[in-house]
């Protein structure tokens, strides 16, 4: 049966990289990686000048070299390579990435530009593409006719710098004021700009209100610059499409101006203005080219956030609806779920929990007992202390919980904190007898809130423990039942 099938290999890449790096525990680590590929013929130098010494006995395909080495560093190792060996795919690493640096390296001709500490799997990802599409492109691009060796690498440059802008929004987390700041500081660097502003547009009353400024007077480029561009915003809302602009006699012109819209659902909402630097070329093509595709890329990453947030927002919402409902049939929850909100930010906050877990692990706190809306009124409610049986039927609440958040992807961490927010550190929890690590570190801390909580408050079977009571009862189940450093960084915000 087999041999009929016709089967078709990736075929393996004989490849030459040299990798540069002064700290020999880096250089290693980046060459044990190459060779888990294993078909890589592997060089290593430890300075740009030892670097381009063996790149004049031999041909690499592939360069990968750190930034701040002694002697030559890796920005002059890039510029070198490129006069003596135009072919040579260059990836710049580095432990101190800056947006300045990053875009100077991909003008400059870099392909790529990684940040220490870098992901292996990603980074060999990258290494396969650069040394095989790039090298398909560049020998289509040969054998069309009429495209010499110095097109080839504006090209390839050109592709280089589109990739780096398309990365850059790909991965950016943050809010819109944190987008807009960067995509100002980007189209600064790629275009090699004097000053930029970014401006909302207000439709109703035709104004245009800055959000952000580049320049090295923000009181003359609000009360002069905008002014005196009005009539060009205005122009860019009208035509509904980028315009660049040259003249030597305006100086909020002068050499060279970019505006180019932001755009949703194909409406204006703001405007990007970037002026060249003085003394400098005027902008090209290929500058306009890279501003409209940073707003378009800007625009969409404000529009998808913005459907995120209202869907997110819908979403929980429902469920909020379904936590009130019961609310309804036991006031306690209520309550107890604000304050275990409360309680589990400052446990997180204290053991330096990111903004984004720390926002998880409030909406986990919130919908922690949404699966009681599954539990009997008679087990709920019940005033005296529940059987083994009826103890069963309250465990698996959190398990209830668990599937009533599953259809919604949005909440895919909040429903494994809900999930394990009873699990303990010795094992003998549940749902699933997860011990120590094993259980999510945010439901290790919503535990400790949501146990803090019950002692501290009067339930219809008994009365709440004073505070010392409750946080002595925390100390002594330290690493049995609690992880212990989260009992500790709770205990330092009672």
């Amino acid at each position: 049966m087999m041999q009929n099938l016709q089967v078709e290999e990736i075929p393996r890449l004989n490849k030459r990289i040299l990798v540069v790096d002064d700290y020999p525990p880096t250089r290693q680590l980046i060459i044990d990686a190459l060779n888990q590929a294993g078909y890589y013929a592997i060089s290593e130098a430890e300075n740009g000048q030892e670097a381009l010494d063996k790149c004049a006995e031999n041909h690499f395909e592939l360069v990968i070299s750190d930034v701040m080495m002694p002697g030559m560093g890796g920005m002059e190792l890039l510029n070198r390579l490129r006069e003596v060996s135009s072919d040579t795919s260059i990836i710049i690493i580095t432990a101190h990435p800056a947006v300045e640096l990053a875009v100077s390296a991909m003008k400059r001709g870099a392909v790529d530009f990684l940040k220490k500490p870098f992901n292996i799997d990603d980074f060999l990802l990258k290494v396969h593409i650069h040394l095989d599409e790039n090298a398909r492109y560049k020998k289509e691009i040969k054998a069309q006719s009429g495209i010499n060796e110095i097109q080839i690498k504006d090209k390839i440059r050109e592709l280089s710098v589109h990739g780096y802008i398309y990365d850059s929004f790909e991965s950016i987390e943050g809010d819109n004021e944190y987008i807009f700041n960067k995509l100002v500081d980007l189209s600064l660097n790629v275009v090699d700009g004097e000053e930029c502003a970014l401006l909302l547009f207000d439709e109703e009353e035709g104004l245009f209100r800055p959000k952000v400024i580049k320049s090295h007077d923000r009181k003359i480029y609000e009360s002069r610059t905008i002014p005196a561009l009005k009539q060009i915003f205005q122009e860019v809302v009208t035509k509904r499409r980028a315009l660049m602009i040259h003249s030597s006699e305006h100086q909020e012109i002068a050499p060279s101006l970019i505006c180019a819209p932001l755009m949703i659902r194909n409406n204006i909402f703001g405007i990007l203005c970037i002026r060249k630097k003085i003394n400098r070329e005027s902008f090209t093509s290929k500058d306009l080219s890279y501003i409209i595709n940073l707003t378009k890329r800007a625009s969409l990453n404000i529009e998808n956030q913005m459907l995120y947030e209202s869907i997110y927002s819908n979403v929980l919402d429902t469920f909020r609806s379904l936590v009130a409902s019961v609310q309804v049939r036991d006031h306690y929850t209520e309550e107890h779920c604000l304050r275990v909100r409360d309680l589990s930010a400052k446990i997180a906050e204290e053991m330096q929990c990111s903004d984004k877990e720390i926002e998880s692990l409030k909406i986990a706190a919130i919908l922690h007992d949404v699966g009681k809306i599954a539990i009997p009124d008679h087990i709920l409610l019940k005033p005296g202390r529940l059987t083994a049986e009826e103890f069963a039927v309250i465990r698996t609440h959190s398990e209830a919980g668990e599937k009533i958040l599953r259809p919604i992807l949005l909440f895919d961490q909040e429903r494994r904190i809900i999930l394990h927010h009873h699990e303990r550190w010795d094992g003998k929890g549940y749902p699933a007898g997860l011990k120590g690590e094993e259980s999510p570190f945010l439901s290790r801390i919503l535990m400790v809130a949501d146990s803090f909580d019950a002692m501290t408050n009067t339930r219809p079977y008994r009365p709440a423990m004073n505070l010392d009571y409750a946080c002595e009862e925390l100390r002594k189940n330290r690493d049995l039942q609690f992880d212990g450093r989260v009992v500790d960084a709770f205990l330092k915000q009672i």
